[in-house]
């Protein structure tokens, strides 16, 4: 089995990367080879050093002939240009989310065309595609029957995507996969340009004894996934039978993956409890309305039976969540005394 990560070398891409690589397995078959696909890569890091990765390095447009250069099994399609500079330049967000996927999908298509495997590919979606429209509010809890009506160019540009890979799986050229991911927190590392990125941003850096601005009203909900469950989502739903019934996916409905539902006054009261009132007062109130209006248009409150019925379940809370980080990125935790008090704990 040849497997394929676009995005490869960004946060959720490695992760999925190192998940693949410690079992070497995918739906219990083995891996054969596994490509990590992206336009920045890190050579010297621990899944491209591995003797089962290949590297396709630049643009995913241009390198499509080296990813299918050998039949392509299981495709996990990660890279996207992300919320704020979606909304910032539509251009941007048109070549490399729409333009980007369609090429991919040809070339897919082409694969299976010529006799060669039909491609499975697991497309990550998002929240985003839902939003409350003029005369049509979101429901009070959203799940896949309802209506995605997108209030960003970055939403829409996802909804665009999904139909794509629903039609090419009706047609039977591919075996497309959607998972729409909930805002993933806490993400490691430098901040990126995502518009929910402060939802990571505001316990990352105060963790590491950095201020952090909070740009939206502490009441406002939003629906979460820590990384270990998404990656968890991610491969569940790539492995998963078609069919009908429990563990199974029918059709080509989008599955949402789990959502937790918090207030970011919750979260950064979680914070105080952790670490204590020094780290929590690194964070300012500072509301910036452009963010505000896209992050408040996502629906926070999930119905997840669909995803409880591939076996996949919600964070269990807040602090589950910061337990992970701080586990996991001890050497990013650098407030004094550390947060060791507040153990992690399994779920």
């Amino acid at each position: 089995m040849r497997v394929v990560i676009t995005g490869g070398f960004g946060f959720l891409g490695c992760r999925l990367a190192a998940a693949l690589l410690r079992t070497r397995t995918l739906g219990g078959a083995p891996i054969e080879r596994l490509v990590l696909a992206d336009r920045t890569v890190q050579p010297d890091s621990p899944p491209a050093t591995d003797p089962l990765v290949d590297i396709v390095h630049g643009d995913l447009i241009d390198r499509l002939d080296d990813l299918f250069a050998q039949p392509v099994d299981v495709l996990f399609h990660l890279a996207a240009a992300v919320s704020a500079e979606c909304e910032a330049d539509v251009d941007l967000g048109m070549r490399a989310n729409v333009d980007t996927t369609r090429a991919l999908l040809d070339a897919a298509r082409a694969q299976s065309a010529t006799g060669g495997p039909k491609p499975r590919v697991v497309f990550s979606s998002s929240l985003a595609v839902y939003g409350g429209g003029p005369g049509l509010p979101l429901p009070p809890v959203v799940d896949e029957s309802t209506l995605p009506l997108p209030q960003s160019s970055y939403g829409t540009q996802k909804l665009i995507c999904e139909h794509l890979i629903a039609d090419h799986t009706r047609h039977g050229f591919l075996d497309g996969r959607i998972a729409r991911l909930m805002t993933v927190s806490v993400r490691p590392g430098k901040p990126n340009a995502a518009a929910s990125g402060f939802l990571s941003g505001i316990v990352r850096e105060p963790l590491a004894g950095l201020p952090a601005t909070c740009p939206v009203n502490p009441g406002l909900r939003v629906a979460l996934s820590s990384p270990r469950r998404t990656v968890h989502g991610l491969l569940r739903i790539a492995e998963a039978e078609r069919g009908t019934g429990p563990g199974r996916l029918e059709g080509t409905v989008p599955v949402n993956l789990p959502a937790l539902t918090v207030s970011v006054g919750g979260m950064l009261a979680t914070l105080r409890q952790v670490a204590g009132d020094a780290v929590a007062d690194l964070v300012s109130i500072r509301p910036d309305p452009a963010v505000e209006a896209i992050v408040a248009s996502w629906p926070a409150v999930f119905d997840n039976q669909r995803a409880a019925a591939l076996g996949l379940q919600a964070d269990p809370d807040f602090l589950s969540v910061v337990q992970d980080y701080v586990a996991e990125h001890a050497d990013a935790v650098r407030v004094d005394p550390p947060p060791w008090r507040v153990r992690r704990r399994d779920s």
